[in-house]
């Protein structure tokens, strides 16, 4: 559990930045729902190459299992 927070962690920060700077240098449109949509594709993206505390976080209806 310690590992899978200390990903989401890392995790959170990394997209929302990579969203503005979507939205900065692209004129994407800010949008939560799409960075949360982000965010869980990338979650299950890391749980599938080994991070193995993600999956025992992220609810299952995420889909990351």
């Amino acid at each position: 559990m310690h590992k899978g927070l200390a990903s989401m962690t890392l995790l959170v920060p990394w997209m929302i930045w990579k969203h503005c700077n979507d939205c900065v240098f692209n004129r994407g449109r800010p949008s939560v729902n799409d960075l949360f949509t982000k965010i869980k594709d990338e979650a299950a993206l890391w749980a599938g190459a080994g991070a193995l505390g993600l999956r025992a976080i992220t609810p299952q209806m995420w889909d990351v299992h």
